[in-house]
């Protein structure tokens, strides 16, 4: 059977249609914005505030427009579930541009704790030890988690007490900065410990 490139325009235009029927929902809309501003605002009285914060008590719609424009402003509403709505007299534009801008900086101070892992053995020499201890105690300072894992090999597996002395000096040397989440877990060859960052209460000011 020969392919004809007919019967791919008649495929597109079966799954355009199937696309346009009843019930079938689009997801990449963006999310509208309903506040209520200027002549979008229906109701025939309103309680203003004006660009100063001062209240001016209840007025008529179209005389809170007109003061907004004379101050080349925007009347918006900022709470419509009293009666009348209270509406606020700003630029919005500005208002808008500054509430973005304030989430953006308040996602940046947002800190994703990440598991960070640091593999050690039994018999770890003492510069090693040092420079994965420097390691931890740096993501800990970091507010990440640590993920301790001591593995035995061969022989080393039946003195596994060296192990539980190894993680217990490793607790000890960052106590400073972080404590175990829970005792360490032993899995055939392995043992597991994870560390936290200690959390710092912040003193009252005087």
């Amino acid at each position: 059977m020969r392919f004809r490139p007919d019967s791919l325009h008649h495929l597109t235009k079966e799954a355009n249609i199937s696309t346009n029927k009843p019930g079938f929902k689009r997801n990449f809309r963006r999310q509208e914005d309903t506040t209520r501003i200027n002549n979008n605002i229906r109701v025939s009285k309103i309680r203003l505030v004006d660009d100063e914060a001062n209240q001016l008590g209840v007025v008529d719609t179209r005389a809170g427009i007109e003061m907004a424009a004379e101050k080349g402003l925007d009347l918006v509403e900022v709470a419509s579930n009293v009666s009348p709505p209270v509406c606020r007299i700003m630029d919005y534009a500005k208002f808008k541009y500054e509430q973005k801008k304030k989430q953006k900086q308040a996602k940046k101070k947002q800190h994703i704790t990440h598991l960070k892992e640091v593999r050690f053995n039994p018999k770890i020499e003492e510069h090693d030890y040092q420079v994965k201890l420097k390691h931890i105690k740096e993501f800990l300072e970091n507010k990440d988690k640590v993920k301790v894992q001591l593995r035995f090999r061969g022989r080393e597996n039946i003195h596994k007490e060296l192990g539980i002395e190894l993680l217990n000096r490793i607790a000890k040397d960052v106590s400073a900065l972080g404590e175990m989440e829970s005792n360490p877990k032993a899995m055939g060859r392995t043992m597991i410990m994870v560390l936290i960052p200690k959390v710092t209460i912040a003193e009252p000011s005087k």
